[in-house]
């Protein structure tokens, strides 16, 4: 009985094999975008209160550096926390460096959603060209036009939001909704829109007027300052669309 007991094969033994690895040994994507994304990014990268992760469009346009350091870093200011272990996340180097490589091969950009090479090639880049946007006087009322010609159709006039049009977008001169997100997310999300919302991307023309043309980056920078000033509660660019 007591060689039995000894023996590999006595019921019960625990098997190092299935043993749960720690933290920061996992090395697999899958469990890792379902441990750290998912609740905020949908589980399968969309669908969530976060923009989505499986966007050929976003991903095919933010630098692979710019991707790791979100995901390192977070976005200060907003529920984007920082993972990076150094940071006070969990995950280590590697394993940032696993989720940012996984979501660019997962959802790669020649995906049906932007199987016209121009809607990438001619994109206005990811990145901000400068930290912090401010409107000049006479800039609120060519950006609050752009915003009326590109964003109303969804948003409603002033961004107050709508029953009607394309694909009602709700409210987005919202004080909660803008001190939630930033500068830099908004520049994002004009870009890519939000497939998985029916927002349309910088080029795309539905809910749009006919003669719509893809937004270029000057107006995107016009379109975020004009979001950051209502975030600031500027009485000026609030009031610029009556």
């Amino acid at each position: 009985m007591l060689l039995v007991g000894c023996s590999d094969e006595f019921p019960g033994k625990p098997n190092p094999a299935n043993r749960p690895l720690p933290q920061n040994e996992i090395t697999d994507f899958a469990t890792l975008f379902a441990q750290n994304c998912t609740g905020c990014h949908g589980a399968d990268g969309e669908l969530g209160p976060a923009p989505p992760l499986n966007d050929p469009l976003f991903l095919a346009l933010i630098p692979d550096e710019a991707l790791r350091a979100v995901i390192r870093d977070g976005r200060p200011g907003t529920p984007m926390p920082a993972f990076a272990a150094e940071q006070g996340g969990t995950l280590s180097t590697e394993q940032v460096k696993i989720i940012a490589t996984g979501l660019k091969s997962r959802w790669p950009a020649d995906k049906k959603e932007v199987s016209d090479p121009t809607i990438v090639a001619d994109a206005p880049p990811y990145l901000a060209a400068t930290a912090s946007l401010q409107l000049t006087p006479g800039a609120t009322e060519q950006a609050a036009a752009l915003f009326e010609r590109a964003c109303a159709e969804c948003h409603g006039p002033n961004g107050a939001g709508g029953e009607t049009g394309y694909a009602s977008g709700g409210a987005i001169n919202d004080a909660a909704f803008l001190a939630l997100i930033s500068d830099q997310a908004l520049r994002r999300i004009i870009i890519t829109g939000r497939h998985d919302l029916g927002m349309p991307n910088y080029a795309a023309t539905d809910g749009r007027p006919d003669d719509f043309k893809p937004l270029t980056s000057e107006e995107i920078d016009e379109l975020v300052a004009l979001l950051a000033a209502w975030r600031r509660g500027d009485t000026e660019t609030n009031n610029a669309g009556d």
